[in-house]
């Protein structure tokens, strides 16, 4: 069966470029690798792009998850899996193709309306990565990071998730009674995606994650944040199924960035799913105390 082997990319709706520019350059340490009045394409590693920000009116948020699959006998073979369970896939032509810089691309929405894309063969650039901070960020097999959504039916997600795009089971979270997050992986990143059910909150993508190989990376981030550079989302904390050592941010669309260190990565000849009564083992504090500690 074919399945999805990491995250590679996402878009971002944003009123603010100029923004996002400096919390992406300034704070996180990615490059800037292109930018027009209305578009901007940021690197993390060797690939041409791993954030793509569009000028949008409104709040913004991430619009877009891009999934890396192997080669078109899989884009091929999910892409009928998932017309298969009632999902409207649709190819994409030359033009988004070429826009995305990928050799292979599929598009459909997922229960809530995200857009979500198959693609397969990411552009890698010539020039090599150079990070304006001197942060070096975790990727590779393991894609750019994770994406933690909040969603409207787990059960959806699960079928999607698990029995359409191949991802496996990490662990459970109990965040609080009734509230549950659902941890997946599809390389030995500890997961990939997450998602979870929370009554009067609106269905968004609620952070990003982002992993770089040095805690200092991190230290030297959050002393910007005490200073200034961006909203605390939770202060500096130790979370309980991935073991990261991280903050969170809100990022100029909303949405918040987990920017951290030490992400447990999974055996799976070996590892068994667990569950867990906490988030953190300490910090991770909520900066809006009447937000849950996810």
């Amino acid at each position: 069966m074919a399945s999805v082997v990491s995250l590679g990319y996402a878009l971002i709706a944003a009123n603010d470029l100029e923004a996002w520019e400096a919390f992406a350059v300034d704070l996180l340490g990615l490059q800037l690798a292109e930018r027009t009045e209305d578009r901007m394409l940021l690197r993390m590693d060797e690939k041409s792009y791993r954030l793509d920000i569009r000028r949008a009116p409104g709040d913004g948020g991430v619009t877009t998850l891009g999934w890396e699959v192997a080669g078109p006998r899989e884009l091929a073979e999910l892409s009928s899996t998932l017309e298969a369970a009632g999902f409207v896939v649709k190819p994409a032509d030359e033009a988004t193709i070429a826009e995305r810089m990928v050799s292979g691309l599929a598009s459909f929405d997922d229960p809530d309306g995200l857009t979500l894309e198959l693609f397969w063969g990411l552009k890698t650039d010539k020039d090599r990565f150079v990070s304006p901070t001197g942060a070096r960020f975790k990727t590779g097999v393991g894609g750019f990071g994770h994406a933690f959504q909040l969603v409207g039916d787990g059960t959806r997600y699960k079928q999607l998730y698990e029995d359409l795009l191949g991802f496996r089971l990490s662990d459970y979270i109990d965040f609080a009674p009734g509230f549950t997050g659902t941890f997946l992986h599809c390389n030995p990143r500890h997961h990939s995606f997450a998602h979870a059910t929370i009554s009067d909150v609106p269905n968004h993508v609620n952070h990003l994650m982002f992993e770089v190989d040095d805690i200092d990376f991190v230290g030297r981030a959050w002393d910007k944040v005490l200073a200034g550079a961006a909203p605390v989302g939770t202060t500096f904390g130790k979370h309980s199924n991935d073991e990261m050592l991280s903050f969170y941010v809100k990022s100029p669309s909303g949405f918040q960035v987990e920017y951290g260190f030490g992400g447990r990565m999974l055996d799976e000849a070996t590892y068994t799913p667990t569950r867990y009564d906490v988030a953190s083992y300490w910090g991770h504090k909520q900066a809006d105390p009447e937000q849950p500690d996810i």
